[in-house]
């Protein structure tokens, strides 16, 4: 069966998100349609329409859906002025932040100690209102073999561009257009690019939302790592990308 998947760059601020919208049959991806927020209708009403017109639907977010399991039991219990005897680590990253430090030598941010929370916070909120908007439940999911008509999956294009070999770092600022350029060289050996890619050239936001896809398309073929622990990550969310 043929799946839509929509990879989406989370943002707290609507402009900085990016969209990029894949197929996904038979084992092969191809990128098919990229959006600037600038430039069109609200994001959300753009996903629900093509969960609608879709057979079935991923979403490939990348930002945490979760918290640290020990946070939560920390915050929970805590009053202030009393120490809390918990490894920093434990009490500010997920065990799937942990796996992907150890699997791919990079560090995602801490959603329990940084700004990322905010993102992680938008990218619920914007799961609940498509929720709300197209009637479906959209879950996470922990299979490539599920039946929902759409779900969702956490993502992260640092690993993914990891674990396909093309630089994760160094292309993010405004002019750093040839190093965007060749990273987008580099995914056409993964993943079909069917579309205008001056928009991914020029933007970063919008070239994570292609990895997104990437990531999606990895999850969809049975390539992405899983947790070991699967209730825990039920709990926390998990980061799903390719293995080496």
């Amino acid at each position: 069966m043929s799946t839509t998947i929509i990879g989406i760059d989370c943002a707290v601020n609507e402009k900085n998100i990016g969209i990029a919208i894949g197929n996904y049959s038979d084992g092969s991806c191809s990128v098919l349609h990229l959006l600037n927020q600038e430039k069109t209708r609200p994001i959300p009403e753009f996903v629900c329409d093509w969960i609608e017109r879709s057979k079935q639907t991923l979403l490939a977010l990348d930002a945490p859906l979760g918290w640290p399991s020990d946070l939560g039991k920390a915050l929970c219990k805590h009053v202030a002025g009393v120490g809390i005897d918990i490894p920093s680590d434990l009490l500010f990253r997920r065990a799937t932040d942990r796996f992907v430090r150890k699997q791919f030598g990079k560090q995602p941010l801490d959603v329990g100690a940084d700004r990322i929370a905010r993102t992680a916070q938008a990218a619920l909120n914007f799961l609940e209102k498509t929720r709300q908007e197209t009637g479906l439940e959209i879950p996470l999911v922990w299979t490539p073999k599920y039946t929902e008509k759409a779900a969702t999956i956490e993502v992260y294009p640092a690993g993914s561009l990891i674990s396909h070999g093309l630089p994760s770092s160094g292309y993010k600022k405004r002019d750093q257009i040839a190093v965007r350029q060749g990273i987008l060289n580099g995914l056409k050996r993964s993943i079909q690019l069917d579309t205008d890619l001056t928009l991914a050239e020029t933007n970063s936001d919008i070239l994570d939302a292609i990895v997104c896809v990437l990531a999606g398309s990895d999850f969809l073929a049975g390539y992405a790592l899983p947790p070991a622990d699967l209730d825990e990550a039920k709990r926390e969310g998990w980061i799903w990308i390719k293995g080496f």
